[in-house]
């Protein structure tokens, strides 16, 4: 393996740092700890021949794909690999799988989201944009229930991240290309295993919606990522990957097997020290699942602001708190606020 590369990697492990990103004679880049992009200079250029050298070690083969999702280990660390072909050549991104999956506490998860991992069936999606740490926290919602209960769970991932041990639980884990075609036809194929819990890595199509809410209605627990960007998105953008003709059925199953979808983001802290997650819960309850049946989809975030009994929060009001705290500054909140006037009402009372 390319000498260049390995030191960069211990480097990445030594410091903590989440991502590293390589491209085509370009200087590595690092995502440093408040979440932005640096070059790591002293380390050169990596120039075409290193960069398909690299690759080459990565997924043991030339690559040949216009994309691709693999995973690497050193020293005991998991890396989720992406490598990719662009206008200006070829690029290498690498993000960090922590060795520990965190504790509940570490995150800031709430334990109603580990009691609704209790039920005997439903979907429960985590939802954000790339980097937010969807994987992390759905990690430790199915170590949650690998600690505590006695169940069978299947993982279908593209790649495998996180790595279990059996406690309480018996889980296997499935990686794409390697165990499975596709995730519909994972999803299909883990039917006849006796599956209590299901973890879909993204319910990226339309084929793989309909087989997540079939084994949800079919008395499965199903976790699950979505790239979306709040909670009422995330149930409109579910609906209208089918076609219209389908709609009024998929929202009736989706009523019906949603248990939870948490939309969260990470934000750079004040002090500079790091990022902190900020999330919205919607969980399903009777005006909830009566909003999402009739379309009235509109009407979910003002359901959600005031079912706080029911553990529901909106983004804004997550991002409140954080500032009210003194965790992450009023400019970094306003610019990830639906509205933003929020925090100069906060400030009149």
């Amino acid at each position: 393996m390319n000498p260049k590369f390995i030191l960069l990697i211990e480097e990445v492990i030594k410091n903590n740092i989440s991502d590293l990103h390589l491209g085509s004679n370009e200087p590595p880049y690092i995502r440093n700890k408040t979440g932005g992009i640096v070059p790591v200079a002293q380390y050169g250029v990596i120039n075409d021949e290193e960069i398909h050298e690299i690759a080459e070690s990565l997924i043991g083969r030339p690559f040949e794909e216009n994309t691709i999702d693999v995973s690497f280990e050193h020293q005991g660390t998991r890396f989720r690999v992406n490598i990719s072909h662009t206008i200006s050549g070829m690029t290498i991104a690498l993000r960090t799988i922590p060795s520990q999956i965190p504790e509940p506490a570490e995150i800031t998860l709430p334990n109603s989201l580990l009691d609704i991992t209790n039920g005997s069936k439903g979907i429960i999606l985590v939802t954000g944009p790339t980097g937010s740490g969807k994987s992390t926290t759905m990690a430790t919602m199915l170590e949650y229930i690998n600690r505590t209960s006695r169940r069978h769970i299947i993982t279908l991932e593209d790649p495998v991240e996180f790595v279990y041990k059996n406690k309480l639980s018996l889980i296997h884990q499935r990686e794409l290309g390697k165990h499975f075609d596709n995730f519909a036809s994972g999803i299909r194929s883990i039917l006849r295993e006796d599956p209590d819990v299901v973890v879909v890595g993204e319910m990226r199509d339309l084929a793989t919606i309909e087989a997540a809410i079939t084994l949800a209605e079919t008395g499965h627990i199903v976790l699950s990522t979505l790239h979306t960007n709040d909670t009422v998105q995330t149930v409109d953008r579910i609906i209208q990957s089918f076609p219209s003709t389908m709609q009024n059925q998929i929202r009736m199953q989706l009523g019906l097997t949603m248990r939870a979808i948490v939309s969260q983001i990470l934000l750079p802290k004040a002090d500079g020290t790091g990022r902190v997650v900020a999330r919205e819960i919607m969980f399903n309850n009777d005006s909830i699942r009566n909003l999402i049946i009739r379309g009235d989809t509109q009407h979910l975030y003002s359901t959600i602001e005031i079912s706080k009994q029911d553990n529901m929060i909106l983004m804004d009001e997550s991002l409140q708190r954080l500032v009210e705290n003194g965790t992450i500054s009023e400019s970094v909140a306003k610019y990830s606020m639906r509205d933003p006037s929020r925090l100069q009402m906060f400030k009149k009372k």
